[in-house]
């Protein structure tokens, strides 16, 4: 009978962002900042669109979940780095880190449909205004949410499923500050060129053709505006370029990280830190800054707070 000589992995250790302790501090003191200053006003946009009644455009419907979309991913990654900072051996559970990856691209794919479901709402807003209040009713509006949340979930099974048919025998040293599939597969025991392909299609491709999407459809509109006379010009513009500018922080990192074979760069630690950290507290504080509405709102309830 033959005898394997492997073991079968049941942890991971993660290198961590970077072994400067100096950098750990810094990055320990800026994460704690956005936790305790942004993420709060995340949780208020979504309160303040929640209670007032003037907010029930699909617009402020869809900002709503993209907030708590946004939330929501902040808690994948940051806590357990903030913890790891503070120990000296960084370990995550094989299953710990399947769940981490699993909740990182459902999220993750959802709030990328969420951007196109988003941009689909502003086409027809100002390109088929006529049309709008009967395409984009509150039954229309939940359909595509729940397609969204649907299409986060088929996206990430099917990075899980990849990676649990890969034998994990030897090493167990993550280069990295959490699970996602490109370290991930790195450590596999067997050859991983077609799984990396079938990974680079189901993120890269996809997030690539998007990312593509988005933006031609955003051209389409701001000619559309340029080319009109409406009071309402203004507006338009701005909520594009909002939505353009989280086009770009959503789907840039994601392009670099899984559009290319699974080789490691020295910006990638970098890249994955704004990625999954900062730009996910950011987005919709981003889109409140620049939407007079949701403001004059928060103001009013804060306002009712304080007074109370």
């Amino acid at each position: 009978m033959e005898i394997k000589n492997s073991t079968l992995v049941t942890e991971f250790i993660l290198l961590g962002l970077t072994q400067s302790r100096n950098i750990q501090l810094l990055v320990f003191v800026l994460i704690l900042i956005f936790y305790f200053i942004i993420l709060p006003g995340n949780f208020l946009i979504i309160l303040t669109i929640r209670s007032d009644p003037g907010l029930t455009a699909p617009l402020y419907f869809f900002l709503g979940n993209l907030a708590f979309l946004d939330a929501s991913y902040s808690f994948i990654v940051a806590p357990r780095m903030l913890v790891d900072f503070l120990s000296e051996k960084k370990v995550i559970s094989y299953r710990g880190c399947i769940t981490q990856l699993f909740f990182l691209h459902f999220l993750g794919g959802g709030e990328g449909l969420l951007l196109v479901v988003m941009a689909l709402d502003r086409y027809i807003a100002i390109c088929r205004p006529l049309h709008y209040s009967t395409v984009m009713n509150p039954r229309a509006c939940y359909a595509l949410l729940v397609a969204l949340w649907l299409g986060g979930f088929v996206h990430s099974i099917i990075q899980v499923a990849l990676i649990l048919h890969l034998p994990f025998c030897g090493p167990n040293r993550l280069d990295n500050f959490f699970c996602d599939v490109p370290q991930v597969i790195k450590l596999a025991c067997t050859d991983t060129f077609v799984v990396e392909l079938l990974m680079v299609f189901n993120s890269g491709l996809l997030t690539l053709i998007c990312f593509l999407g988005l933006l031609a459809s955003y051209a389409v509109i701001l000619c559309h505006v340029r080319g009109s006379a409406s009071e309402g010009k203004s507006k338009a513009l701005s909520t594009c370029t909002t939505h353009i500018i989280i086009i770009l922080l959503m789907f840039g990192p994601a392009i670099f990280i899984y559009t290319r074979p699974f080789r490691a760069l020295p910006a990638d630690k970098v890249v994955s830190f704004f990625h999954t950290v900062v730009f996910p507290l950011m987005n919709p504080v981003i889109y409140t800054l620049r939407n007079q509405e949701v403001k004059s709102s928060m103001r009013r309830i804060l306002s009712r707070h304080v007074v109370c």
